[in-house]
């Protein structure tokens, strides 16, 4: 059994635990109020950039369409791209999103696709890349904060992908921010870019537009630029779901400690009551055989 002293070693390590979760806490309810402030504020830029490719697409057919919108018309070179944040303690947030996505990695690989994986997020690394071995051909840093200019890297590298005929198609996995409790791991199709139901539509008010450049030239500008869009929002998206999951987690693990401070402090009262029991019986038992 434990000794007293090792009982109050164990209470303080705890209580100094403690201390450390509800200042993770704090910090993670700080953050939180500014990431959610910055996913929101990005929402209607990414919607009203789909809503213009949805207007645009809708005028254009045929072998003028971009690639980008129409895509290759096969779908046996399937590319995922996986955001997840650099760091932990935030509950299932990353595993969420990994899980979701080896899902469909394994339904794929089953039905016979060539599957290749970019991550961002150190969490996502750690976590498939023994899995996917070569499969892996591209790894970026989420950073402290969303990086535009990692979202033009990877965009960049997904739109070189699929012009040289490595990919059909391409499939972002993140986590959608809706509220502090509830983040939804969400997959979004990139390549060929999806328009459908992708923005609400643009109302002319009975206004005739002529586009210079024509729509084609206009969408062959767009599209690249919408997956970089795309990347960003999603970014921002997990930074603000993350701080949220970690609140939770570590209002959690602050709630458990306590419950373990008590349950060990109650330990430690009882114990230290037997032992002075123990030693007044001793002290009377040898007064009463004097």
């Amino acid at each position: 059994m434990a000794s007293l002293k090792d009982m109050r070693n164990q209470i303080a390590s705890v209580k100094a635990t403690q201390k450390i979760t509800k200042a993770m806490q704090m910090v993670a309810a700080a953050k939180l109020r500014r990431s959610q402030e910055a996913a929101e504020q990005g929402r209607p830029y990414a919607t009203r950039m789909a809503a213009v490719i949805a207007n645009l697409a809708s005028g254009v057919s045929g072998d003028g369409a971009p690639k980008l919108l129409v895509g290759t018309g096969g779908d046996k070179k399937q590319l995922l791209i996986i955001a997840t944040s650099d760091r932990g303690l935030a509950g299932g947030f990353n595993s969420g999103i990994v899980r979701a996505a080896r899902a469909k990695i394994d339904a794929l690989t089953a039905d016979g696709k060539d599957v290749s994986v970019i991550v961002i997020g150190k969490k996502a690394n750690a976590q498939l890349r023994r899995m996917l071995g070569s499969r892996l051909i591209g790894v970026y840093d989420a950073g402290r904060n969303p990086s535009l200019e990692i979202a033009r890297q990877v965009g960049e590298q997904v739109a070189g992908l699929f012009e040289s005929g490595d990919v059909d198609v391409a499939t972002l996995y993140y986590s959608r921010f809706k509220s502090v409790v509830q983040q939804i791991p969400t997959a979004k199709q990139l390549i060929p870019a999806a328009v459908e139901g992708g923005g609400a539509g643009i109302d002319l008010k009975g206004a005739a537009y002529e586009y210079e450049p024509d729509a084609e030239g206009i969408l062959e500008a767009l599209l690249p630029r919408n997956l970089t869009v795309q990347i960003f929002s999603a970014m921002l998206e997990n930074q603000a779901g993350f701080y949220a999951a970690q609140m939770a987690a570590m209002d959690n693990a602050t709630r458990n400690a306590g419950d373990m401070i008590n349950a060990l402090t109650i330990k430690y009262n009882r114990t230290r009551q037997a032992q002075i029991t123990k030693e007044l019986i001793e002290i009377i038992s040898g007064a009463e055989a004097l």
